[in-house]
């Protein structure tokens, strides 16, 4: 079943508002009393005691992190980007993480993301064309703010091609 376009946007907007929610009210659950240096202290031993647990060792760019607020840094890092349990499959997750530090750009994540992207076994060709549609991206992105190409018109017409492919298909 294909929804329409504005059906899909407003239910892509209610998941990411309701991840970022969850996302909140989890870190905001693990982080320290900033105020109390004991407790960020205690909380960064604790987190730093769960990343080697699951990684088997502390990169140094956890410790580079503030420890008042690494608690909830690493929350947001396992439980989205390590965890298995999310809607997006780890490998998915990893090309598009290697798609956007190509663009940002960040050697290193583009490092981390192609290596753990092939752990979970993305292919060289996978690995290409995740870079590739970042690279369209930027490009269109470019051309489309560059000319200052009318948004709501933009949009307008990207619906109607979005309508036409759907009624185009179901007629197959």
């Amino acid at each position: 079943m294909i929804l329409p376009v504005k059906r899909l946007r407003q239910f892509a907007i209610a998941r990411a508002v309701a991840g970022f929610l969850a996302a909140s009210n989890a870190a905001a659950q693990t982080l320290p009393d900033v105020q109390n240096p004991q407790a960020a202290q205690a909380s960064a031993t604790a987190t730093y005691q769960d990343i080697e647990a699951t990684l088997g060792l502390v990169p140094g760019f956890f410790k580079a992190f503030p420890q008042a607020g690494i608690a909830g840094s690493w929350a947001e890092f396992k439980n989205v980007q390590l965890s298995e349990n999310t809607l997006l499959t780890p490998k998915v997750k990893q090309l598009i993480g290697l798609a956007v530090s190509a663009q940002v750009p960040c050697s290193y994540c583009v490092y981390f993301h192609t290596a753990v992207a092939r752990a979970y076994g993305a292919t060289d060709g996978e690995i290409q064309e995740a870079v590739a549609l970042a690279a369209i991206s930027r490009h269109w992105s470019t051309v489309l703010n560059g000319m200052a190409v009318d948004l709501p018109t933009f949009k307008r017409e990207i619906d109607a091609s979005l309508r036409m492919g759907a009624d185009k298909a179901s007629r197959k």
